[in-house]
């Protein structure tokens, strides 16, 4: 399958993976990885993007961070590292006519690559919000996004995600993409 030129709205599903209360803290600068998932949901509430988010292990793991468990009320568990493991979410995203996948989430090379990987595998056009997803280690993160970059997914960031739902300027959609771009920048500087 040749690599997807851009998203659309109506046929992207974003996946949030694992972003856990006993992961988190062990991530590294996980407040501009909170503030990167909070911007995405926003904009993909906003442009009508299908959502969907997965638990690794909850009894081990803790639930969903509360920042965004308010925001993703269904989350199955799983105890397999791939997504893909838990046949409603790819059915519910092939059910709605989601195509284009966008992954986001912790770990980047252990459920965020093993979902890619079967995302891909199943026949999905699957895309990387590279500035939300993270992993421990640096080199984990550098080589999982490596990876799935060779292996067909596409590598994105949250904001541009965003601007390709949005298609263009002028609309009522657009200016509230506009503040909450203009939110999320004031909080990362």
């Amino acid at each position: 399958m040749s690599k997807a030129i851009s998203m659309k709205p109506e046929t992207t599903g974003l996946l949030v993976v694992d972003v856990q209360e006993k992961l988190l803290p062990l991530i590294p600068d996980r407040e501009r990885l909170l503030l990167n998932l909070g911007f995405l949901l926003d904009a993909a509430e906003l442009m009508g993007v299908m959502i969907q988010a997965t638990e690794q292990y909850p009894k081990g793991l803790g639930s969903t961070v509360p920042e965004l468990a308010r925001r993703l009320p269904h989350r199955p568990e799983k105890t397999a590292f791939s997504c893909c493991a838990i046949p409603e979410v790819p059915r519910r995203f092939q059910e709605a006519g989601r195509t284009q996948i966008l992954l986001a989430g912790i770990e980047a090379h252990v459920c965020v690559q093993q979902t890619a990987l079967d995302l891909l595998r199943l026949g999905f056009e699957v895309f990387i919000a590279a500035d939300a997803v993270a992993s421990r280690y640096a080199v984990d993160r550098e080589f999982a996004l490596r990876r799935l970059e060779q292996a067909g997914c596409v590598l994105t960031t949250t904001e541009a995600a965003a601007f390709e739902w949005a298609g263009r300027a002028g609309t009522d959609s657009f200016r509230v993409l506009s503040r909450l771009v203009q939110e999320r920048m004031k909080q990362l500087t």
